[in-house]
């Protein structure tokens, strides 16, 4: 609808170019407003109004505003578009014909799985959808650091108390021994000599691949590691296509920085370098191969880089996600690839996410006071658990709802402001039925749907053509679906599908609570009904996007 307006307003107008059409922040100023030209405003509005649009009621000017209101008739086929295009509501074309690879969460074998994944795999998979949602044929990868120097302190945590390396129990638990040696080994890096040089000599041993207790040990931690991340994956609802580990990119990386030495890259103190400065003031000097000859991050990245582009051939677009920390260096990487390759350059999109916060402040596996995300995931499931004791469900049906729901706590409050901000994650309100909440976008869809459950009983159907003379205010909201959606995928910005379905929500609550939906007695009841279903139809495609489950029973 908003581009048809725009269109009319042009054409009416004589405008060249575009201009801002925005829906007023008070529904009682309009659907849609637009400022008018300085020299005729009068001339405009009279314009409009001899040629107005069929879906447009009134045109009214406040100041040099020209506020629209749409009409009764409009809102009413928007409700019967959305029972016709059921779950399609909301798609669109923009990524049509694009091949898109997203890699996100990159948690590491032998560390934990901690919040700051939590809010890469939230974004990831949420922008993932948002693009298949717009038509791109996508795809899903995962880079996990396999070797480096927190995989030899691990190690050496392990040695260092043998009780770490018992293999009894769920890979779960054996993987939090893991993160306990590596919080052990983290720790003793930074304040013994001794152990930092044992860890460095265990590094080098995981390079050479000769010690074969180290590699033992190596196997059996990458293993069990690995299964634990692949629980939170399925918890999460995410399925990657694609798994690339530093180990493999690493070789490919050095090839490709060892071939361009004294081209792009200069040697310095037995060292490789990209001196990024010369091309870009703003970049810096970043170290690719060390004086010992061994790969840094950097140069695993290049790999990766040419890797995924063989991976997927004819890849469109290749977008990471990542924490803002890493921005720095992935501008240097960037500016390397840049010059080495310039097409895949071009491809490539870098999106950063701020940190993620609890009361007790920034979280770091480094000092091993690392709040994991299964503990955090576990503990917000246990107080829904103790939310649902006066519910009826059977124990599975329990665990499973309280599952899906936890996961909406934290995806809901991870996604509902700008990607770039920090976020303070405030536990009780996450879990709250009522308000600013994921659990609340659940609750409301499981009324809708115990609405229509009750429709199906009393067997009123759904008709959109017997609508009252009233027009509700979740109307006014449900038709601007495909506008938040094409919005949010164009900018990579969940955050207006989530904004935008608390707003319905609460739309919807006040409608069910205002008015008797089941009513043979009412010839408008079976419209409520279309109504009801039309905002369930929204909520769960919303939902989807934000990759959060739609619970028909709560």
């Amino acid at each position: 609808m908003e581009q048809k307006i725009k269109n009319w307003i042009k054409e009416i107008l004589k405008i060249e170019g575009d201009f801002v059409l925005v829906h007023p922040k008070d529904i009682k100023n309009g659907d849609y407003t637009f400022i008018s030209s300085l020299e005729k405003p009068a001339e405009d509005l009279e314009k409009l109004k001899k040629n107005k649009l069929v879906e447009i009621e009134k045109i009214e000017m406040v100041g040099r505003f020209i506020n629209l209101y749409l009409s009764r008739k409009f809102f009413a086929s928007s409700v019967e578009e959305i029972l016709n295009q059921g779950g399609n509501v909301g798609k669109n074309d923009f990524f049509t014909g694009k091949k898109i690879m997203i890699e996100y969460t990159d948690p590491n074998p032998f560390k934990p799985f901690h919040i700051g994944h939590l809010m890469s795999n939230a974004i990831g998979e949420s922008i993932s959808r948002l693009m298949e949602f717009s038509g791109a044929e996508t795809s899903r990868a995962n880079y996990q650091g396999d070797l480096g120097l927190h995989v030899a302190k691990a190690i050496y945590g392990l040695l260092q108390n043998e009780k770490l390396q018992a293999k009894i129990g769920s890979h779960n638990l054996q993987a939090e021994n893991i993160g306990r040696a590596y919080a052990f080994g983290a720790e003793a890096y930074e304040i013994d000599k001794k152990a930092k040089k044992e860890i460095d000599k265990i590094n080098k041993k995981l390079y050479d691949k000769k010690d074969k207790k180290i590699i033992e040990i190596y196997d059996w931690g990458f293993k069990v590691t690995m299964d634990a991340f692949q629980d939170l994956y399925e918890t999460l609802g995410t399925e990657f296509d694609f798994y690339f580990l530093e180990s493999q990119m690493a070789p490919i990386g050095e090839q490709i920085v060892r071939a361009n030495t004294g081209k792009i890259f200069e040697k310095s103190d037995n060292a490789i370098v990209f001196k990024a400065e010369k091309y870009d003031p703003k970049l810096h000097t970043r170290v690719f191969i060390t004086s010992e000859g061994l790969p840094t991050y950097e140069t695993k990245e290049l790999g990766l880089a040419e890797e995924k582009f063989k991976t997927e051939p004819n890849l469109d677009l290749s977008v990471v996600v990542t924490a803002s920390e890493q921005m720095d260096y992935m501008r240097v990487v960037a500016k390397a690839i840049s010059l080495i390759n310039p097409e895949h350059e071009k491809k490539m999109k870098h999106i950063t996410h701020g940190m993620m916060r609890l009361s007790s402040g920034k979280m770091s596996s480094r000092k091993g006071n690392v709040v994991t995300g299964e503990s955090l995931l576990n503990d917000v499931r246990d107080a829904i658990l103790e939310k649902m004791t006066d519910r009826e469900f059977s124990n599975e049906e329990r665990e499973q709802v309280a599952s899906s729901v936890a996961v909406s706590a934290i995806k809901y409050s991870i996604l509902k402001q700008g990607i770039g901000g920090d976020i303070i994650y405030d536990f009780e309100n996450s879990i709250s039925f009522e308000g600013d909440s994921g659990p609340y976008l659940q609750y409301s869809f499981a009324r809708a749907n115990s609405v229509l459950e009750k429709a199906k009983k009393e067997n009123i159907l759904p008709d959109p053509h017997a609508f009252p003379a009233e027009t509700f205010e979740v109307e006014k909201l449900l038709y601007k679906f495909p506008e938040i959606v094409l919005r949010s995928a164009k900018e990579y910005e969940p955050h207006y599908i989530a904004n935008y379905l608390i707003e319905v929500a609460r739309a919807f609550n006040s409608f069910y609570g205002n008015n008797l939906i089941i009513d043979k007695k009412n010839k408008t009841s079976s419209y409520k009904v279309a109504l009801t279903f039309a905002f369930t139809f929204v909520m769960k495609s919303g939902l989807h996007l934000l990759g959060i489950k739609a619970p028909e029973k709560m």
